[in-house]
């Protein structure tokens, strides 16, 4: 996503933030929400990479550490023309990755222990790749900032019970049931304001950089089973941060399917097989 994109969405977040101090607590109330929205903004942008990696007890490594991981990281930064991006690695059963950071220069990618035992070398590379092509479309940057200020607004409705007899309160009862109701709506809507297409772009171009849109596309059927099958128990405590990884990580909660902001994984290796045959690649 391009600036103007991301500041429109900034922007859309503090709105909602006003409209629900609003609500809660009349016009002071609105004005103290839009302080906290601005602070949040300002920290999201230079702290969100840093508290998602944390969220997710990610570990990073190195060269010595995880030579066959951060060899295939090294290699496709090389070929993509970016810098090198710190490498972690997510101590979790459940096969997935994500890329995180404000910019190139500042990027991290990082895949779950799973991940590594279930995939081949080159279905790694296709998916390191993925992600390598979020951090050259600066995707990164809006998707973890709206992870955490979609946390924030999931975490206002909780709240809200608390300011239900304050007598600023312009809508009274209403407005506190309200917020109960809209806040989570408005954060699964600022997820799916993410758009779908990223991940078809992210996919396109992690092709490009890998060289095979193959290996990807294998490693997402191996991906989507995994995950439908195993759970990851951080990302269904924080479902805010789930348009961030390759796949839908939440299966276990009725409720996970308000956070699908990820396309269809047959549509994406349709697309992914169509390209392969454009390239003249095998793909039986």
């Amino acid at each position: 996503m391009n600036w103007l994109k991301t500041s429109i969405l900034l922007a859309g977040l503090t709105a909602l933030f006003m409209g629900a101090g609003y609500m809660l607590a009349g016009e002071g109330g609105m004005i103290i929400a839009l302080l906290v929205a601005v602070a949040m903004n300002f920290f999201a942008y230079w702290n969100a990479d840093t508290m998602v990696l944390r969220m997710y007890n990610a570990r990073e490594v190195t060269a010595e550490s995880a030579p066959g991981f951060y060899g295939i990281v090294h290699q496709l930064a090389l070929k993509a023309e970016l810098p090198m991006p710190k490498v972690y690695i997510i101590d979790n059963d459940q096969p997935n990755a994500f890329a995180t950071g404000r910019n190139p220069e500042n990027a991290a990618v990082a895949a779950t222990s799973g991940l590594l035992r279930l995939l081949s070398h080159e279905e790694i590379a296709g998916v390191m790749a993925h992600e390598l092509a979020h951090v050259k479309n600066r995707d990164t940057l809006i998707m973890t900032v709206t992870a955490t200020i979609a946390g924030a607004l999931s975490m206002l409705a909780n709240f809200a019970l608390f300011f239900g007899n304050n007598r600023n309160n312009p809508l009274g009862i209403v407005g506190t049931i309200l917020v109960m109701i809209l806040a989570p709506v408005a954060a699964m809507l600022v997820q799916m304001a993410i758009s779908r297409t990223r991940e078809y772009g992210a996919d396109a171009g992690g092709a490009e950089i890998c060289g095979n849109p193959m290996w990807l596309a294998s490693a997402l059927q191996k991906l989507e089973q995994g995950a439908q099958s195993i759970d990851n128990d951080v990302a269904e405590d924080n479902p805010a941060t789930a348009h961030m990884f390759i796949v839908n990580p939440l299966h276990a909660r009725a409720a996970d399917n308000l956070f699908s902001t990820h396309p269809k994984t047959a549509n994406r290796v349709q697309k992914l097989r169509e390209l392969a045959g454009a390239l003249g690649r095998p793909w039986g």
